[in-house]
């Protein structure tokens, strides 16, 4: 094939979409941390879902066109930092085609090598041995050879892209020590290679196809993890003119398996067993209220609590500040709110806000000035997109990175005060704390020299896996021992819904007996994370 138009260019975009989401659970294991997170693969493909979504809706089949409705819903699909970069790489490649109706091989490697520089562009401290560098050799390697081979067909330019991409992906661990460690390769970078690859297929004559329900329900029979989540809805005004029965259920099989969906008047139930609760509520929540949630760990059997987007009605008069933050788990969002907050997203480990998702709370919050504190470093990229998005308020992105900051840089904001005057006291506490996290294994590993067990209970000190315990008491307990010195005066420590009260007490008096602190206990009901630990 010598050229591509609009057409055909819609019809690669959905064979990529398709790979990347047969393989999201592939590339989700990938993660180089055994933390039960798992996102890499999904936040791609909720990313790429989102683009293709509008593509679709467009119903365009002319090239710039369908970049640039494309590009457009990844950027505001865009979830995780895979997202946004995958985002941006389709952004360049938009740009550069916004006046063809066909590609030639030339023009197409031009695109790509555009998308690969406007990514890098995108991140402010560019980390080698990523997608990034996947898109960028492959994208380099392609543009070369086309220059080089006067009348190189497309075929032949995409089996060099797909081949070069590979390559590169392999050659990931040697630049990223910890990718080596745990004998694995980029999942940003595999996702991509997933994209390609499906293009090369539609261009060979066999797309890929959506696995059927029943190939992903046998995958999934051989794997005893995830969670069973349930609710019931109710649907609002809004929501019973929006819903669609497909809609709803196709939004679901990219999320998990055993799915029952049933409505029932003004009713909606759904049960499946999934890896991301979060994103199946978020879900959920398009179309109304929740009346019941139930979400249980497949692994444990243990209740958890529901993960609620803050809805509340803001108020229509305009105010000088906003806060809007990032956080999972009804302690969690009733503690955000008594400590100031405007917003809060449903989001953090296991489930990254799209920046959709923050472009929408900024909407809500009528304010001349808004925050926003994503409290992961997974989200801080999507809450960066949204602020340059939005032109029409002053949107400041605070890059904090954990629960503890989020609620410090609340605690320090002062309304009746200035805004270079605020952040300097949000960055000056979020600097002060110290965040410890403790979380179970999902499987077998190596990081950083220390080998780790599936089930054990890590403890994480400023991201660092600094030991691990097959008791998440003993785990917590022994990770205060790190964070804690003379000059600590305040810990906070953060139940979640894998601890009982019986446990937070013990954590408690472990630190009443041996430091001389305040000690401040909230139940924050947060998944993946039994206690997130704040000093100060």
């Amino acid at each position: 094939m010598d050229n591509i138009n609009g057409k055909i260019f819609k019809e690669m975009l959905e064979s990529g979409c398709n790979n990347l989401l047969n393989r999201q659970d592939e590339i989700n294991a990938l993660n180089v941390f055994p933390v039960p997170d798992g996102d890499t693969g999904t936040n791609m493909s909720l990313t790429y879902s989102n683009g293709m979504n509008e593509v679709q809706k467009s119903g365009s089949e002319q090239l710039p066109v369908v970049a640039k409705v494309f590009s457009r819903g990844l950027l505001m699909g865009a979830r995780g930092n895979s997202g946004v970069i995958l985002s941006q790489i389709f952004r360049g490649f938009s740009q550069s085609v916004t006046d063809s109706e066909e590609l030639d091989s030339k023009a197409f490697a031009d695109a790509m090598m555009n998308g690969a520089m406007l990514a890098y562009k995108a991140v402010m401290r560019p980390v080698e041995g990523t997608i990034l560098t996947v898109i960028r050799e492959a994208s380099e390697y392609g543009q070369i050879y086309v220059q080089n081979h006067a009348g190189c067909s497309i075929n032949e330019y995409m089996d060099l892209l797909c081949k070069e991409a590979k390559a590169s992906l392999d050659r990931t661990p040697e630049l990223l020590p910890v990718l080596k460690e745990a004998r694995v390769v980029d999942s940003g970078g595999s996702g991509l290679v997933c994209v390609l690859d499906g293009f090369r297929a539609y261009l060979l004559g066999s797309p890929i196809k959506p696995l059927t329900e029943e190939e992903k329900q046998a995958e999934n029979d051989t794997k005893a993890v995830g969670y069973c989540t349930e609710f019931i809805l109710k649907m609002s005004d809004k929501g019973s003119h929006v819903y669609k029965e497909d809609k709803l259920r196709n939004a679901l099989e990219q999320l998990g398996s055993s799915i029952t969906l049933i409505k029932d008047n003004d009713l909606i139930k759904v049960r499946i067993t999934t890896m991301m609760p979060g994103e199946v509520l978020n879900q959920g929540q398009r179309y109304g209220e929740f009346t019941d949630i139930s979400i249980s760990n497949l692994s444990s059997g243990e209740s958890k609590p529901s993960i609620l987007e803050n809805d509340e009605e803001v108020s229509h008069e305009e105010k000088e500040f906003g806060i809007i933050t990032v956080a999972a788990g009804d302690g969690l969002k009733k503690l955000f709110m008594d400590y100031r907050a405007d917003v809060v997203v449903s989001g953090g480990q296991t489930m990254n806000p799209s920046t959709e998702d923050f472009v929408s709370a900024i909407k809500k919050v009528n304010a001349r000035h808004i925050f926003i504190l994503p409290n992961n470093s997974n989200i801080i990229m999507a809450a960066n997109q949204a602020a340059q998005v939005n032109e029409d308020t002053d949107v400041i992105v605070l890059p904090t990175t954990s629960i503890p900051q989020g609620l410090s840089a609340c605690i320090s904001f002062n309304p009746d005060d200035d805004v270079n005057n605020n952040l300097d006291n949000m960055k000056e506490a979020v600097a002060n704390v110290k965040t410890g996290q403790v979380t179970y294994a999902i499987k077998d590993t190596v990081v950083d020299g220390r080998e780790i067990r599936q089930g054990d209970y890590m403890g994480l000190f400023n991201k660092e896996i600094k030991l691990t315990d097959p008791d998440k008491v003993n785990a917590a307990c022994e990770l205060i021992k790190l964070m804690c010195n003379d000059d600590s005066e305040i810990v906070t420590l953060i139940q979640g819904a894998d601890a009982t009260e019986a446990e937070t007490e013990q954590v408690k008096k472990f630190i009443e007996d041996n430091f001389d602190v305040d000690v401040d206990v909230k139940n924050g009901g947060q998944p993946v994370y039994c206690f997130i630990i704040g000093v100060e």
